[in-house]
């Protein structure tokens, strides 16, 4: 199991239209899962910075995202690329 994260841009007047659009998503790919959407305080220059948190999901989950992103409606409200980082747990000591 990883934790994988996704940020990316968007322009404050795209947020409220892109909001229930990534909360869809969330819900078709994370099911009853604990995903969140976090996003930085403030804008710079007109953009904000939003953060998509799968924790504890398999390995493969990255591609079932990318593929769940056809027909999501992120085109157009999203400014640039959507940036995926994996990150896994230390194994516990003994």
């Amino acid at each position: 199991m990883v934790d994988l994260y996704v940020y990316y841009r968007v322009r404050d007047e795209h947020a409220a239209a892109l909001l229930p659009r990534v909360r869809a998503l969330q819900a078709r790919v994370a099911g009853s899962g604990a995903a969140r959407l976090q996003r930085r305080l403030e804008s710079r220059d007109g953009l904000q910075t939003w953060m998509e948190v799968y924790p504890g999901v398999p390995d493969t989950f990255a591609a079932a995202l990318e593929a769940a992103l056809d027909g999501a409606g992120l085109d157009g409200l999203v400014e640039g690329p959507r940036r995926v980082e994996v990150f896994m747990e230390f194994p516990p000591c003994a």
